[in-house]
């Protein structure tokens, strides 16, 4: 994935997610939560923070409620969700028997059918798919929807992005509000919104409780510090997904290798990116969207993450 059209392909979740899960294992690692209560007392407050994975992260032929059961048995709090698309009923009945939340609904139409798009229909698409996401999520007793506003290429200028984007999002505002479910804009790597300035900035202009941050740490590193966003991004932070990067490996082996590397083994400086979350006061669900695998590779990544929260 090292060839220029690659380098200017969107980064859709699913590119993410089926990114290879070969990484080596872990050698040795502290049992789940030791050394929280350390951390907390270090941090001067009480960490709350919940764990999550991708309900697409766990591999193997089972039942969504046999996948619910294993994220719990792992020491997961709950897992995030795509909608349109996924079996509403058999997640709802997941979470009752298992007692596990769901951290997340990401929009699953908007790379598709993006709210940057020239096509006043496409765009039109893409309203509804959020529309369904944010009613799924009401439903699922979640407070955000993830969502990628736009973006800029060859064809959308950055201005109109910003614009057309902007314009589709307040549109869907008055529902947000209603459901009492929040819009959780998402840093990736669509060409957009590329400042922590510009992006507080743009959460602002649309003036409505219901818009926040979907901050997510990894992708950052390419090209800037986490903990200096978040600090920026501050209270519009609705939730964090944990991802790694590797700036050497990017420049050895290509751009997106910086992603195949274990949670701990690459740039982020997660004690930073921690501090700076204390600062904020943020207290809700921390999502890991890395590769995914078996039982004995998720135990790996709820250790890791664990590590993380002591951090």
């Amino acid at each position: 994935m090292n060839d220029d059209n690659a380098l200017r392909r969107p980064t859709s979740r699913r590119d993410f997610l089926k990114i290879s899960s070969s990484l080596a294992a872990a050698a040795a690692f502290t049992p789940f939560g030791a050394g929280l209560p350390r951390a907390q007392a270090a941090a001067g407050n009480k960490r709350t923070l919940k764990k999550a994975v991708h309900l697409g992260m766990i591999a193997g032929d089972l039942s969504v409620l046999d996948k619910f059961k294993l994220a719990k048995d792992l020491g997961f709090d709950g897992l995030e969700v795509d909608s349109p698309g996924e079996p509403k009923d058999e997640i709802l009945k997941a979470c009752e028997i298992t007692g596990l939340g769901i951290a997340d609904v990401v929009d699953s139409v908007h790379w598709k059918d993006t709210l940057s798009d020239p096509s006043p229909a496409v765009r039109a698409r893409g309203v509804e798919g959020l529309k369904t996401a944010l009613r799924d999520c009401k439903d699922f007793q979640c407070s955000s929807v993830l969502l990628v506003p736009g973006v800029v290429s060859k064809t959308v200028s950055y201005a109109d992005a910003y614009t057309r984007s902007q314009a589709e999002i307040k549109k869907v505002i008055p529902l947000a509000h209603e459901l009492g479910v929040k819009i959780a804009i998402e840093n990736v790597w669509n060409q957009f919104l590329l400042s922590p300035l510009e992006a507080a900035r743009y959460v602002d202009e649309c003036q409505s409780a219901a818009v926040g941050w979907h901050f997510d740490v990894g992708n950052i590193v390419n090209y800037g510090w986490p903990e200096q966003w978040i600090r920026i991004l501050n209270k519009r932070i609705a939730k964090v997904h944990v991802k790694e990067f590797s700036r050497s490996k990017r420049d050895k082996e290509g751009l997106w290798k910086g992603f195949e590397v274990e949670l701990l083994e690459g740039d982020c400086d997660w004690p930073a990116v921690m501090q700076a979350l204390d600062e904020t006061g943020y207290q809700g669900w921390l999502i890991a969207e890395i590769a995914g695998g078996d039982a004995k590779r998720l135990q790996n990544i709820a250790e890791r993450m664990n590590r993380i929260l002591a951090s």
